[in-house]
């Protein structure tokens, strides 16, 4: 899947490969190169073939060693041009919600391991169909937007196939919040609890919960997913902020952390769910 932010890294790429061959020096390779950076070889590789995200700090260590100080500027404000990179639903929604599933399940599909923290409502890697439709339904009525519910349903639900491959984590953080917020009927919240009590305990799950009266290092923020720790979505009402430098990466991963602190795990994580399940009146 080729995304804006990737064919922007893949530009730099071409960018940084473009001064290392016209360097005042004459042709350098990328062994000569590394060897003056002190970097692994496969470094220059992964840098030139936009597989791997610079530091501002490798960008001017680069500009230097091919003997042009003076691009530093340059290469910088290309990094900062996709290191953050906004995706409005306005665009994303302009065709439904379907397409936005299909591009997450390109996403997810090409990950072993996900972090994710959700603390508005249960996470789409473990919705019901009934509970997943009621969710299509309320942000296309939000954004206005076409309302290819059923399709949006059935690729959220091809997307949880991914759970039963060996091999992936799905490490989830949950606000027990949550699990009470009656976004559909009871009956579909209490058939989604029951659920969530089912998927504890599976090998590719790791599933958290942060009970309302548990201590909190840090407020809760904003839902978001790490994904293998090369990307970082943060969701917000207007848009998803798609991140993939190594320090915000570093960031969310912290505050993921921090967050499970918070959270009871297994049994625990089970207790919490079937308490909130018997306070629903179906």
């Amino acid at each position: 899947m080729s995304t804006d932010y990737q064919r922007a890294r893949e530009e730099l790429g071409r960018r940084l490969r473009e001064l290392r061959v016209e360097s005042p020096d004459g042709r350098l390779t990328g062994t000569e190169l590394a060897e003056r950076l002190g970097w692994p070889q496969s470094k220059v590789s992964k840098l030139e073939n936009g597989r791997q995200t610079p530091t501002d700090d490798d960008l001017r260590a680069w500009a230097v060693a091919v003997g042009q100080p003076a691009v530093s500027a340059e290469l910088r404000a290309r990094l900062k041009g996709f290191e953050s990179h906004i995706r409005s639903w306005r665009r994303q929604l302009a065709a439904g919600h379907a397409p936005v599933q299909e591009t997450w399940n390109a996403l997810v599909a090409e990950s072993r391991v996900l972090h994710k923290w959700e603390n508005n409502a249960v996470s789409g890697m473990l919705q019901t169909a009934d509970y997943a439709r009621h969710i299509f339904l309320g942000y296309a009525a939000l954004q206005c937007s076409p309302r290819d519910t059923e399709e949006a349903v059935r690729a959220r639900m091809k997307r949880q196939e991914w759970l039963y491959q060996p091999g992936k984590q799905l490490n989830l953080l949950m606000w027990e919040g949550a699990l009470r917020a009656e976004v559909c009927p009871a009956e579909v919240l209490a058939a989604q609890l029951d659920r969530l009590v089912g998927v504890v305990g599976m090998d590719t799950v790791r599933l958290g919960i942060v009970p309302l009266d548990a201590g909190l290092r840090i407020p809760p923020g904003n839902p978001f997913s790490i994904l293998d720790e090369r990307l970082v979505v943060v969701e917000d009402w207007h848009a998803e902020l798609w991140l993939d430098d190594a320090e915000t990466i570093a960031l969310y991963r912290r505050v993921w952390d921090t967050l499970a602190e918070s959270a009871v795990f297994g049994a625990d994580a089970q207790q919490v769910i079937a308490r909130v399940r018997r306070s629903i009146k179906v």
